[in-house]
């Protein structure tokens, strides 16, 4: 295993992450055998865990919310047996679900009792965004951080984020003192969305550890790709899996402190380990990341509608999150992946509140930039995405 730098801590992590997110699900007592997010396959997902542990990984990463809440308890059992001695924990506070200023403290011991007592090693704030940020500075939850730390519950403190570039670096610059890491996306095809590369830049010239998320986007490049990007794969002077060549590109990068993988079955843990040994930072030749831009434009070329995401259309007046479901549609035909992004769309688009809700009063396109035809679009993305009549 190879292990990095988190930061100014003197603890060294691992180049690979345990991400506790994906585990494998066991299926549900109904009649089609549907998953369950919360009915984790606990005998496989400790193998997997274990296998990880036993092959250098040392940081494992859950939340509050992660298999319907039943991720910390799994961990906590999984880790029984001298395991967790030999890995830091980190989890996360949920903070859309805190209402005051008093359900920091009851997150946290709640998650204390499930996690088994032991001080969190790594205590996220859960994707920090302008307005759970605006909630955080407004409930003191800077000063109940520090205080987390000083009473021992909690040894380090930081975020993980899902916004603009802007609202991170105000973030970074306001919890100074009190960060000591983040977590943010970063992949390849990624490298200008949210804090990105240039957030990445900015946390790590600050003393911040950073942690990268979604290196794979969610298994969306380690999948078999189109006919032409399998095409530039194959002119590479070394061969790689789609998913070595995303998890690589982030590894390169000498201010990413580790790469967490949320990884479904043991073939991927591991794979990963492999990958992980192999990894460091300027890996990548310039010839490499070369063809790695050539496959990003080639992904980019089978966008179906040029959505920048600058919310110029928003507010929708229907309440419809444009950007998000355009997106959505977006990655279906860049990554053949119609299926998934289907289920992504019922899950995180509320019903009232898809596509279909458009009352075709025109703002959007009024307000848009790009001078898409927004209300056609938003009628294909419901007519591709949308749970078919009759579906279980």
């Amino acid at each position: 295993m190879q292990y990095r730098t988190l930061g100014s801590l003197e603890f060294r992590p691992s180049a690979l992450g345990f991400g506790a997110m994906r585990l494998p699900l066991r299926a549900a007592d109904t009649p089609h055998g549907a998953p369950d997010a919360g009915a984790i396959d606990r005998d496989a997902a400790t193998q997997m865990l274990h296998t990880a542990i036993d092959g250098g990984v040392n940081y494992v990463d859950t939340a509050y919310v992660y298999h319907d809440g039943a991720s910390e308890g799994w961990l906590a059992e999984a880790l029984a047996g001298g395991y967790r001695e030999r890995v830091k924990v980190a989890t996360k506070l949920p903070l859309w679900k805190v209402e005051s200023a008093a359900d920091f403290d009851r997150f946290l011991n709640e998650q204390l009792g499930r996690l088994g007592g032991a001080p969190i090693d790594f205590y996220l704030f859960h994707g920090l965004e302008r307005d759970t940020w605006r909630k955080v500075s407004e409930l003191g939850g800077l000063e109940w951080a520090r205080g987390a730390v000083a009473d021992g519950r909690v040894r380090h403190i930081g975020f993980s984020f899902h916004d603009q570039y802007d609202v991170f670096a105000e973030i970074v610059d306001a919890g100074q003192g009190v960060w000591e890491f983040c977590q943010i996306q970063l992949n390849y095809m990624d490298g200008s969305y949210q804090a990105g590369l240039r957030g990445l830049h900015y946390a790590a010239a600050r003393g911040l550890g950073v942690i990268a998320m979604e290196p794979i986007r969610g298994g969306q490049l380690a999948k078999e790709p189109p006919s032409e990007i399998r095409d530039q794969w194959a002119a590479a002077p070394v061969r790689r899996s789609p998913a070595e060549w995303a998890l690589q590109w982030v590894w390169n990068l000498p201010e990413v402190s580790l790469v967490l993988s949320g990884m479904s079955t043991l073939s991927q843990v591991e794979e990963n380990l492999v990958y992980a040994q192999r990894s460091r930072p300027g890996l990548l030749t310039g010839e490499e990341l070369a063809l790695v831009d050539r496959v990003r434009d080639a992904y980019r070329e089978r966008l179906a509608v040029n959505c920048t995401g600058c919310k110029y259309c928003q507010p929708c007046p229907n309440g419809i999150d444009i950007p998000r479901i355009l997106e959505f549609y977006n990655d279906a035909y860049m990554y053949d992946d119609a299926d998934h992004q289907a289920v992504l769309y019922s899950m995180f688009i509320e019903a009232d509140k898809r596509a279909d809700a458009c009352s075709q009063c025109g703002e959007c396109e009024v307000r848009c930039p790009q001078t898409l035809a927004v209300m056609e679009w938003l009628q294909r993305s419901h007519e591709l995405l949308a749970p078919k009549k009759g579906a279980k």
